[in-house]
Parts: C-alpha cells; sequence; structure tokens
C-alpha cells in the first residue's frame, strides 16, 4: 500500500483558488472593479483546462517541493525509526557492553524492528538485553507519534484555511446583502472549531517532539528533530496467528514460569491490539479515503460545471483533509501495536496498548493491561 496517501488531501491552493471566486455568487450586486477583480482571477483559474480540477492536480503533482511545513523545527534529521532506535542506545551508556555481546547482526535486527527473528535465548544468554529491547522500543515508539503528530497538523492547517476561506465568502455574502448573520453563525462556528483542533494539533506535536527529544537525550541540546513527510506504510498483511504463537512459545521456554504465564496473557492482549489495529489502518487508507478522494474529484468537476456550489467544494475539502487526519492516526497506532507486539515477544512487558477507540485524538490513549 502507497504511504503517499496524505498527499491527495485538497489543500492551500484550492483553497486560494476558491477565495477568488466567492464574488461571482454576488456579481450581480458587485461593483464594476470587483467584478474585474473576479473576471481576472477565474481567468488565471481558465488558463487549466479543468479549472480547480487541474489546479488540485498540479499540487499534487509538486507537494514534493518542499519537504518543511511552517513551524517545523530545524536541527538534527532523524529519518528512521532505526535512526532513532540508535540514537536512544548512545544516550544510555551502560548498553554499550550488552549491544557488543549481542554482535553486529543482533544489533541491526533490532533497531530495524525485526524482532522476531532474534534468537529466544538472547534474554537468557546477554546480561541487560532485555534492556536494550527496552530503550529500542521506546525509541521507536517516540519516533512513530512524533512523525504522526507532524502530519496531523499539516492537514489541521488546510481544514483551517477551507474553514476560514468560507466564513471569508459568508462575509462578502452579508456585505452584499445575500446572507442573514444568522447563516454566517453557522460558517464562523466551523471557523472557530478548525481553529480550535489546529492548537490541539500543534500542542500535540510540540509534546511529541519534546518526549522524542527527551528519549534521545537530547534535553536542553535539541528543541526538535527534523522528521520525515511521512510514516512507513503498513504491510499488506498482519503476521499471522500461528508465527506469533511459534514465537511466543518460544520466548516462554526461556522464562520462569511466573513470567511465561504473564507473558502468554500479554501476548494475547498484544496481537488482538496489532490485528484490530492493521484492519482498522487498511479500511482507513483503502476503501474510506479512496470513496472520499472519489467524492472530492466528482464535487470538484461538478463545481467546474455550475452543478455544485462552492459550499459543497469547501465542505469537500475539510472532509478530505479530516479522512487523511483519520488514516494518519489510524497507520501510527499499527506501528505502535506492532512496536508493542514485538517487545511482549521478546519477553517485555509494556505499561500499556495503544487504544483504538476512534478517530479524533491527538494522541493514542493507553489501555492498561
Amino acid at each position: 500500500m502507497r504511504s503517499s496517501f496524505c498527499n491527495r488531501a485538497a489543500g492551500p491552493v484550492l483553497v486560494a483558488g476558491l477565495l477568488a471566486l466567492p464574488l461571482a455568487l454576488s456579481a450581480q450586486t458587485a461593483s464594476p472593479s470587483q467584478e474585474a477583480d473576479w473576471r481576472r482571477a477565474n481567468d488565471a483559474v481558465g488558463a487549466f483546462k479543468r479549472g480547480h480540477a487541474d489546479v488540485l492536480k498540479w499540487e499534487q503533482a509538486n507537494t514534493g517541493a518542499s519537504t518543511t511545513t511552517p513551524g517545523s523545527p530545524s536541527g538534527m534529521a532523524i529519518p528512521t525509526a532505526e535512526a532513532a532506535v540508535r540514537m536512544a542506545w548512545k544516550f544510555h551508556f551502560k548498553l554499550a557492553r550488552p549491544l557488543a555481546e549481542l554482535g553486529p547482526q543482533n544489533e541491526q535486527l533490532i533497531a530495524q524492528g525485526r524482532w522476531t527473528e532474534l534468537d529466544p535465548s538472547l534474554q537468557r544468554r546477554v546480561e541487560d538485553a532485555g534492556e536494550v529491547l527496552k530503550v529500542a522500543a521506546a525509541g521507536r515508539k517516540a519516533w512513530i507519534e512524533a512523525v504522526a503528530a507532524q502530519q496531523v497538523l499539516k492537514h489541521q492547517r488546510d481544514m483551517l484555511e477551507a474553514a476560514q476561506a468560507a466564513y471569508e465568502l459568508g462575509q462578502r455574502m452579508v456585505t452584499v446583502g445575500n446572507w442573514s448573520k444568522l447563516q454566517l453563525s453557522a460558517v464562523q462556528l466551523a471557523a472557530s472549531n478548525a481553529r480550535m483542533n489546529l492548537r490541539r494539533a500543534q500542542q500535540a506535536a510540540a509534546q511529541a517532539q519534546a518526549n522524542l527529544v527527551k528519549t534521545m537525550g537530547q534535553t536542553g541540546l535539541q528543541e526538535g528533530f527534523v522528521l520525515p513527510d511521512e510514516l512507513p506504510a503498513i504491510p499488506a498483511q498482519p503476521m499471522t496467528a500461528a508465527d506469533l504463537q511459534k514465537r511466543g512459545d518460544a520466548i516462554r521456554n526461556q522464562l520462569p514460569r511466573a513470567e511465561s504465564l504473564r507473558n502468554r496473557a500479554l501476548s494475547k492482549l498484544a496481537m488482538n491490539v496489532y490485528w484490530a489495529a492493521h484492519a482498522l489502518a487498511q479500511d482507513s487508507q483503502g476503501d474510506i479515503l479512496k470513496t472520499r478522494e472519489f467524492i472530492t474529484e466528482e464535487t470538484v468537476l461538478h463545481y467546474n460545471g455550475m452543478l455544485k456550489s462552492v459550499w459543497d467544494l469547501l465542505d469537500e475539502v475539510r472532509n478530505q483533509s479530516q479522512a487523511t487526519v483519520d488514516a494518519i492516526r489510524a497507520q501510527r497506532d499499527f506501528w505502535l501495536a506492532e512496536a508493542d507486539l514485538q517487545w511482549v515477544l521478546q519477553g517485555g512487558e509494556p505499561d500499556s496498548f495503544v487504544s483504538l477507540g476512534g478517530a479524533g485524538g491527538d494522541a493514542p490513549a493507553p489501555a492498561a493491561h
């Protein structure tokens, strides 16, 4: 599955184009200068064969031109979860000895998140191997949360721009007498809610960066890290029950009886969360997002054909961005669930597992085991 789904959402170029068009709705009462301004803007959009549909496609084709968003932190880059794990290890100097005993091959497997390929007897044979895995899990999860929070922030900005465009349009219609203040109030509330959601996303992104800085041992040295634009794509198929059961049995054979019983219960919970998270991520990135993308494209076509209003198009811009935000959060939850499962299958005991209670949260809520 492609990981670039988040670039499908209609963004600032489309919203900017829409802001040029509102005067068309009040052309009968507009002044000659206003109508001339609108015509110049509309002529510019008309240079594209299909109006705003092609403006949107141009934006999608050029989203890679900039790798940062407003407010992105400057500093050291952490391009992958593997890099985050290795940086977290460096902060814990005492781990140098167990890492050396594990050897470069096992170190590589752990850093890359390929824990199921490890020899189950490693933790029994290498002192402090469990601490190596615990720090790796913390680094991996902190990186996942920070990348996802950054992605969500970008799309909350897009939703605010669409809401502000709608509010500006409503104000113009009130000015020319085509709308009442009561009609404007609903649009004003939507813009206020979008601002509140953006502030929540900003705070969530700042907290995720702060947690990543702390986990990397860079407090006071770094304000934040440069992160990739997107999380990795989820696998097409989750790990099977047979493979997970085999792995779980192998690690439990290395544990004392009391720990083995506790690990069996944890493994069952971790596997259920993992499979549910994978299914939710697939649905949100698959049928739901593809259907929303189709609705957006059709709305743009109908808008260009004067079959849909500018309000329909602005609503769909918001809907598309919200569907993308929900898909990012589901993708984040899968990778967090996957990290917890891999740790449990090495005998680890996470404090909690990610909650899959639904869209709308800025950060994954813990579910106590």
